[in-house]
Formats: structure tokens, sequence, C-alpha cells
């Protein structure tokens, strides 16, 4: 076989850095596992300074989804994990999308079969006869064809596939760097189909290929590819190539006997998203699940982008599954929500604000303000501030609280002496709603929770609000607050 093409090929592999690809196949949504696969792998590229690839794996047409690469290239944008090379902005080892590959696999399926590494099949065999595992070497007649058979079957155009030849005898060994060597019988091991009868490589033969062609040096995938690997080095071991470090990380799980689905309800980073989280948090929580930092970092929760690529080590990978805690993710959000600066809050809760206060007079901005600290995700913001556009129809009990030391009668008469000091007021802002109220509690002699909780039932009409009657009183405006005080005493005087 003339190996000037290989040759070629082999001369155009960048060298001497780091390399890793992520390398999704356009079926679906990014589901966390995805993303974190995604993110492990920047991490890695980025901690060695090295160069982070996209890669398109569509040669399972049956199962695209239409849309699907648009939501995988937004998510990663989002979540800034910006590749070098890719689909969208070439490189020197493209093109970045499989089904642009094609006549490159059957040219190295064609070479492995030159080298003994592999056969034509002739046999007529369904894809779900493949799928099925079933396939025994030592009953495929096409295994043992002389050349001259195969030139024939050829010849008369008989479709085929190319498989590939596993050692009958022997063992397989491949390293990982989470779960070090593993040795497997070779009579475990199927000779799976590498070139389909549609020109097409399987999944198995295309990533080995496109890994080997764009240098790539480590690959991250879920442990479901532990059972392949040995199949991968026999095949890098054929054609006489270096093999990558593999890095096999255990499933996310839902609880500690599901892993994570779509089909359960389990979220997708679009779903998180649309549920309230920021992207900043569950990046954060992500890395956090099945990967411990170490060192000076061991205790540390809390990472950006920058702290991660800093710290993030390949041997802090755990073998033991994750399990997805919903709960720990809104913690980190509700974290990083009080962290954020006023004014970027303030835009991004403003489509949740506008949900439930729909009256322009009251600021988005001030209501954003009052709610920030109080705020896990963003979807819980309308449900703190519905009472704002229009009072709720309320029991009077919410005025006898215990703590407070409040019952009826005394939130009466509290309200009666808050009206008018209220009402005298010539400027309306939350300072001069505060001297007015605390000069009520003063002039009353009593605690402050006997005349600002009836205070806050009063323009509220709930048991739990954010922020207390001063700044609710400030941001409802004057003519409102007074008439809900007003109709305060009208249902305690009933």
């Amino acid at each position: 076989m003339d190996m000037t093409y290989f040759n070629e090929m082999e001369a155009k592999i960048p060298q001497g850095k780091v390399r890793t690809r992520f390398a999704p196949s356009p079926t679906g949504y990014m589901h966390v596992g995805n993303l974190r696969t995604a993110l492990y792998t920047y991490l890695i590229a980025r901690k060695a300074k090295g160069t982070f690839i996209f890669r398109l794996e569509d040669t399972d047409q049956s199962r695209q989804v239409e849309g699907a690469t648009e939501v995988i290239f937004k998510t990663l944008a989002e979540c800034g994990l910006v590749h070098d090379e890719g689909p969208d902005i070439g490189g020197p080892t493209g093109p970045y999308i499989q089904t642009q590959r094609r006549d490159t696999y059957a040219k190295y399926a064609e070479l492995l079969v030159e080298r003994g590494h592999a056969y034509y099949c002739f046999c007529e065999k369904s894809e779900s006869d493949e799928d099925s595992g079933n396939f025994q070497r030592e009953t495929d007649p096409c295994r043992n064809l002389s050349a001259e058979e195969v030139s024939a079957n050829l010849a008369a155009g008989k479709p085929y596939v190319i498989r590939q030849r596993i050692p009958q005898e022997g063992t397989t060994t491949f390293s990982d760097a989470s779960f070090g060597d593993i040795t497997v019988p070779n009579d475990t091991l199927d000779d799976q189909v590498l070139l389909k009868r549609d020109g097409l490589p399987t999944y198995n033969f295309a990533n080995v290929i496109d890994d080997h062609l764009m240098g790539i040096t480590h690959v991250v995938r879920g442990t479901e590819y532990l059972s392949s690997a040995p199949k991968y080095n026999l095949l890098y071991e054929g054609f006489g190539w270096d093999i990558p470090t593999y890095v096999h990380c255990s499933p996310v799980m839902r609880d500690a006997q599901h892993k994570m689905s779509k089909r359960h309800g389990d979220p997708s980073y679009e779903d998180l998203k649309e549920q309230g989280f920021l992207t900043e948090a569950i990046i954060n929580y992500v890395a956090l699940l099945g990967w411990s930092p170490k060192g000076e970092n061991a205790e540390k929760e809390f990472f950006t982008m920058e702290e991660l690529i800093e710290a993030f080590d390949i041997s802090g990978i755990s073998k033991s599954p994750a399990i997805f805690d919903k709960e720990k993710l809104a913690y980190f959000n509700g974290e990083y929500i009080k962290k954020l600066d006023p004014e970027k809050f303030a835009a991004m809760a403003e489509p949740y604000v506008r949900q439930a206060v729909k009256n322009p007079e009251i600021s988005a901005a001030a209501l954003a303000a009052l709610v920030q600290q109080r705020t896990t995700v963003l979807t819980d913001i309308p449900e703190k501030l519905d009472f704002f556009d229009e009072l709720p129809d309320y029991d009077i009990e919410l005025y006898t609280h215990k703590k407070m030391k409040t019952n009826s009668e005394n939130s009466l008469e509290a309200l009666k002496e808050v009206l008018p000091a209220l009402e005298n007021l010539a400027d309306w802002n939350e300072q001069s709603v505060h001297d007015a109220l605390f000069g009520v509690v003063e002039k009353m002699g009593v605690k402050n929770g006997i005349v600002l909780w009836p205070a806050r039932v009063a323009v509220s009409g709930k048991m739990s609000t954010p922020g207390g009657a001063v700044e609710i009183c400030a941001i409802l405006g004057k003519e409102e607050s007074l008439r809900r005080i007003r109709d305060g005493i009208e249902r305690l005087s009933r």
C-alpha cells in the first residue's frame, strides 16, 4: 500500500503540547455529565497552557436531534469553555465534523486490514444484531478468508463491513489516570465493526483515528467506555501510534442507585438556567462532582474559572460516582447571587421582578435590591414580590406573632398611631419612613416589634417578606402604603 497519504497526515499532527478535545454527538440536550466532561477537558488543556478542541461526532445520523448542535455551542460559550479549534473557527487538524472526514476513515480501515489487524466481513448481519454484542468471532467465516476470496467478493460488489481483528489469545492492558492498569483477556473482546456498510465509521473507530490525527494527548470520558478501552489500545498498537492518557470519570448519579437521565426528569444545563441557576454557580458545582481540590485548596468550595484552572489536577478525580444534589447547587447559587454587583443583579433579576410586579411606578431596581440577599434561585423572585402589585386577601391572624408579642388588639392600636405619623410626612423615602415608625415606637413606649410587625403585615398581607415595613413602604409609595394601613385598621376593627 502506498503510504504517501498517511505520511502526509502524520506530518500535520501538532506536537509538543497538551491537546484535549470535547467531542459530543448532536443527539439532544447538554446534560450535567456532558458539561462536566467538557469542563474537565477544558481545565486539563488550560492548566497545561495547551489546546482545547471542539469536535462534532455526527456519524450516528439516526440519533441526531435538530438544533442540538446550536445548544452545545451556546452552552460552551455561556460557560466560558472557549475552544481553540473547531468547526466554527477551523484549525490545523480539521475538518472537525466527523461526517466531513468520511474518506479518511475508509483509508485507515484499509490500512489496518493491510497490517493484519482488521478484515473484510461480508456476512449478512443487521445493526441490531451487531448492537446486541453477540457476534462470535470464531463463528465468522470471513475472519479467515484468503486474500483471493476477499478480492473476488470485492470485485463482485458484495457489501461488507470492516471488523477489528482481536487476538484470540493473551490479554490486553490499558492504563487509566483514575483507575490505574486494567487487564482483560482478549477472548472477552468482540471483533467490533470499524467501518459500516454505508462507508461511515463506527463511533469507536472514528474516535481513535480523529484523536490521533488531531494530536490529542488526554481523552476524558465516562466510565461507560472503560469496556471499549482495550479495543482502543489494540487499534493504536495496530497502527503503531502512541496511546493518549485516558481519564475515565465515574457517572453523575441522581441517587445511590440511578444515573441522571432526562427521561427521569433530571435537569440539563438549559433546564438549570431556566430554573434560575447562574452559570457561574453551575460550573463551580459541576467541577466538584467527582473532583476534589488538594493542598491549600482542599477545604475550598468556591472557585472562579481562573482558580479552577490553577487548582485542577487529574489526580483529584474520584473513582466513585458523584451524586447530584440540587440543594447543594442551590446553596452555591445563593452565595453567588449575594456576591453579585447590585447593578448586575438588578439587570438579571428584572424579568423575574416584572413577572410579579407589573406596576411601572414601582422600581424594578429597588425591588431587586430588596431580594438580592434573600434569593437562592432567580425563579424564587416573583413569589417574594407578588404582594407589591396587589394586597392579598389575608387573615387577621397574621397580626398575632408570639415572638413579637403582638395580637389583634395591640396591632390595631399600633396601626392607629402609625397612620397619622406617616400621613404627616412631607418627604417620602426610606429614612423618613424609618424615623416616623420608630417615632411611634418611642411615643408608645413599646418594643420595636409591637409597631413594626403590624405595619409590615398591613402593607404586605404576608407572614414572610423580603424587607420589613420600612423598605416596603418606601417602595410602595405614600398613597398605597397609607391605603393598605387603613385597610389593616378596618380589618382589625371588624
